[in-house]
């Protein structure tokens, strides 16, 4: 990997994260009565798409919300003007990865076609309104009272499966924001995250924008890199990024299976594993060192696998590191769907070789080719052997390529390290499908005390 490519600037790069950032401190104060600092934000976010398709509408927009009177329209073309800049960083990161790691570019994802008449009008409408209210009174200015006109929307969107993306989203956003009410005590504001969930909200009550990518079946052999867990209080979810190979030859490619539960607070650790085992042989198969054989898998153009465990059997014994040297190189990336590109979402598997390692008490590094990358240990989790002291011993780290508060950070997947005179994998996802490692076995039994205390507390509330 050429490690010099991934410290080198990127062009335009500082600009249009400027650009987004001035616009998202108008959303602080809010949009009804901008100030003279808030009408700056939104003249250079104008002017960064002004050679764009979105010129003009956003220019309009602009002009109309520094005078305080924006209507639902002018709201929407200044979301998507952030859309497309966060979008072009994400294709300038995505390129200079893609160079980096010597990869073929992944190509433009076309939109999925529209067809058919407008669905649920009333709701896209009710839930853009809302948002809209949202932005004209600003962080500092939400309340009880306006966070909660979201719930009626959000219940009437939940029935419906081709409103759930935009009701789940809403639902997430307005908790959070509800948790951090009354706004205007607020001593420290997620800025960039809530403009982020906000202008994702906005686009998506617009028609067409929640279309489902396209889906093909494919029929090969799955071979796994490893596993990102992603926890929260209420929920869990574990993703499998791997390399495809099709049955009867063909380009490899990058792919992702995912798997979600929901979980109470008090499961944590190993413990995750239990809830998510039922859902998906494909962990215990990670757990293994095993592939896959598929058999007509659904896989979305963005290289998401629509898992079903009917279409799945368990295959050869396929060590990772091994994968990762001989296929994961020729293995080609998938487009990514215009509403998803976004920096956040880079997640590119690679691996590393041969590096140093800086471990300045508990901040790891690997010095690469000269060049110093940082390693987020922060990510690695806690379901697992993988600690930051076995990553600051190895040798070799398959990881995912991530970039994040400007600069490009390594979360590792596994590690090959040196106990005694042999070399040892050791996996993120090791304890996926079980394990007798003594530390994993005394997180379950803890975790399946907790399940079955929850389970009886919840069958006597539902008896009386």
């Amino acid at each position: 990997m050429r490690a010099d490519l991934l410290t080198d600037v990127v062009d335009g790069l500082d600009e249009a994260l400027a650009a987004v950032d001035g616009f998202d401190e108008t959303l602080v104060g809010g949009l009804l009565r901008p100030q003279p600092a808030q009408a700056g934000g939104l003249a250079g976010i104008a002017d960064a798409v002004a050679g764009s398709p979105l010129a003009a509408r956003v220019a309009e927009a602009a002009e109309k919300t520094a005078a305080g009177a924006a209507g639902e329209e002018h709201l929407v073309a200044l979301a998507a003007a952030r859309t497309a800049l966060l979008g072009s960083v994400h294709d300038a990161l995505v390129e200079r990865v893609e160079e980096a790691v010597g990869r073929q570019p992944a190509g433009v994802s076309a939109a999925a076609a529209v067809g058919g008449a407008e669905h649920a009008v009333n709701l896209h409408a009710a839930a853009r309104s809302w948002l809209c209210d949202l932005a004209r009174a600003g962080w500092h200015g939400i309340d009880h009272e306006l966070v909660g006109g979201a719930a009626p929307v959000v219940s009437a969107m939940l029935p419906d499966p081709a409103l759930r993306r935009l009701a789940t989203l809403l639902d997430g956003f307005a908790a959070e924001l509800a948790a951090s009410c009354p706004g205007a005590t607020l001593e420290r504001v997620p800025v960039r995250r809530w403009a982020d969930l906000w202008s994702r909200a906005m686009l998506l009550t617009l028609p067409g924008a929640a279309s489902a990518p396209a889906v093909a079946e494919v029929t090969g052999r799955l071979l796994p890199l490893g596993i990102d867990v992603q926890e929260h209080a209420t929920a869990v979810q574990a993703q499998v990024h791997a390399v495809f190979e099709p049955a009867g030859g063909g380009t490899a490619r990058l792919v992702r299976a995912s798997v979600s539960a929901p979980k109470p607070d008090t499961v944590v650790g190993a413990g995750l594993w239990q809830l998510l085992r039922p859902h998906m042989s494909l962990l215990a198969a990670v757990g293994e060192g095993r592939a896959m054989e598929l058999d007509a898998m659904p896989l979305t153009a963005e290289g998401d696998l629509m898992w079903d465990d009917a279409r799945a059997r368990t295959g050869e014994p396929a060590e990772v590191f091994a994968t990762a040297r001989v296929a994961l190189p020729a293995a080609s990336a998938s487009a990514t769907s215009p509403l998803d590109r976004h920096p956040a979402r880079i997640a590119v598997p690679v691996l590393l070789e041969g590096y140093a390692v800086e471990d300045d008490g508990g901040a790891v590094a690997f010095q690469v080719a000269g060049q110093r990358v940082a390693v987020d240990v922060d990510r690695v989790p806690a379901a697992g052997p993988l600690t930051p002291e076995v990553v600051a011993s190895s040798g070799a780290c398959l990881a995912l390529l991530r970039w994040d508060a400007g600069e490009f950070l390594l979360q590792p997947l596994a590690v090959e390290r040196t106990v005694r005179k042999k070399s040892v994998a050791v996996h993120a996802g090791a304890w996926a499908g079980g394990t007798t490692d003594k530390a994993g076995v005394r997180a379950e039994k803890a975790a399946t005390d907790a399940v079955k205390v929850l389970r009886e507390r919840a069958g006597r509330l539902l008896r009386k």
